[in-house]
């Protein structure tokens, strides 16, 4: 019994300032789900919010990360963007296919990477995140 009551001691629950917050992220967010990424932002109370990534249809989501810090939830969902616009950019130019996301981001052109951090400004600005 006294090792279950050490457990919840250390079990981490959202606070209500961070909920509000990780709610605003997820809302920045949200216009995305159908049409770039394929993730899914889901509020678990007190647990705080849960992102559920790789869905496939016969078994659901492969990988579930749960999140009680606003500013870890907005890097994570940006990475995801990024990586998905990345991605979809060397679709088009098979021999970027070979490149790591960072090295995809270097060949592009001053204007395409700018226009492309300007994104992480709106959604930052959106979700009410100021240092992320």
């Amino acid at each position: 019994m006294k090792k279950e009551k050490e457990i919840m001691d250390k079990q981490k629950y959202i606070t209500e300032e961070e909920q509000i917050k990780c709610r605003k992220v997820a809302d920045a967010f949200v216009e995305l789900d159908s049409e770039d990424i394929d993730i899914v932002v889901a509020d678990a109370g007190r647990y705080g919010f849960v992102r559920l990534l790789y869905y496939d249809e016969s078994y659901g989501f492969d990988k579930a990360v749960c999140y009680t810090d606003s500013t870890a939830l907005f890097n994570d969902l940006w990475n995801d963007w990024l990586h998905e616009q990345l991605f979809q950019i060397a679709l088009k130019n098979p021999p970027l296919m070979d490149l790591d996301y960072e090295d995809i981001f270097e060949t592009l052109s001053e204007e395409k990477q700018k226009e492309l951090m300007n994104k992480r400004h709106y959604f930052a600005q959106k979700s009410g995140i100021t240092n992320a």
